[in-house]
């Protein structure tokens, strides 16, 4: 509840639309309880993208979904770009989130950060990843963040945050056959 209430404020408004008071009073509770549980919005915004991502990963076996590396990660990203951009508040807010992250945070940046690498991982494994594997994962997450910084800042678009997100993953990909 904790967390779809911050998902709701977040679509609402962005990152400045998170609040924790107004966060505790939809689900009933404490704003002192709620920061026992999430020292700040921040932690909080980075917790409720880790169980989106889990959710995703949940929701579908991304792994199986192609036959190729590039083709399966080539379904996922799709799926991603159009969330994304179907929301782009909330993308906001989790993205600012993630970037401005202390040391308060950093346990939930660390396990978020983690999540994303090991379904970017199995997605390009089939289900059982190489270190490889893991190694391309973590890179496109870094240039799927940095597009997303460059769209929540309006310095890129859409389109060409998808455009350099997809290019970096071919590139990426390209010498897969070679590296293994």
């Amino acid at each position: 509840m904790i967390l779809d209430a911050t998902l709701t404020a977040a679509a609402a408004g962005g990152y400045e639309a998170v609040q924790m008071r107004v966060v505790a009073e939809q689900v009933g509770i404490a704003v002192g309880t709620l920061y026992r549980c999430f020292p700040s919005k921040t932690h909080l915004l980075v917790s409720a993208l880790t169980r989106e991502f889990q959710r995703l990963d949940a929701s579908r076996d991304w792994s199986t979904v192609a036959s190729t590396p590039q083709q399966r990660l080539g379904m996922l990203t799709a799926h991603l770009h159009s969330d994304w951009q179907r929301d782009p508040q909330l993308t906001e807010a989790m993205t600012r989130a993630f970037v401005v992250a202390d040391t308060t945070a950093a346990s939930a940046v660390n396990q978020a950060a983690n999540v994303i690498e090991r379904l970017l991982a199995r997605t390009l494994g089939g289900g059982d990843p190489t270190d490889y594997d893991r190694q391309i994962a973590g890179l496109v997450a870094d240039v799927w963040l940095a597009n997303l910084v460059g769209f929540i800042r309006k310095r890129v678009t859409a389109a060409q945050a998808r455009d350099h997100i997809d290019r970096a993953v071919q590139l990426l990909l390209s010498g897969n056959a070679t590296a293994n």
